[in-house]
């Protein structure tokens, strides 16, 4: 079992976090000077890096460093994420009238796609 950590913004990263994912984080950082802690969670044996909900830093299946802006509803924005920019709307992924999207939970594992 692996646990997840908060550490404040300009820190530098708690001892969770793979050496592979420092660089983004700095990156994010330097982006959004304002931004206060990070969260570091655990998905399926990947980290899940998020800093003050607006951006979350995490590996892909393959191992590379991905960067994803969060929507105002915690959904990551962009491709695969149901979003209009996407193409896909949450009726075509599955999310509609009946099921998951109705039980007000957040389906959090867009960021595996």
């Amino acid at each position: 079992m692996q646990l997840g950590a908060r550490w404040a913004a300009g820190s530098p990263p708690h001892r969770g976090v793979p050496a592979a994912l420092h660089g983004e984080i700095a990156a994010q950082e330097a982006a959004h000077p304002r931004a206060s802690a990070w969260t570091l969670t655990w998905l399926e044996g990947r980290p899940r890096c998020a800093l003050d909900d607006a951006i979350v830093v995490t590996l892909d299946r393959s191992g590379a460093v991905v960067s994803r802006a969060v929507a105002e509803r915690g959904e990551p924005a962009g491709p695969g994420s149901g979003s209009p920019a996407s193409g896909t709307s949450r009726e075509d992924a599955g999310v509609g009238d009946t099921g998951f999207g109705d039980t007000g939970f957040d389906d959090d594992d867009e960021w595996l796609r």
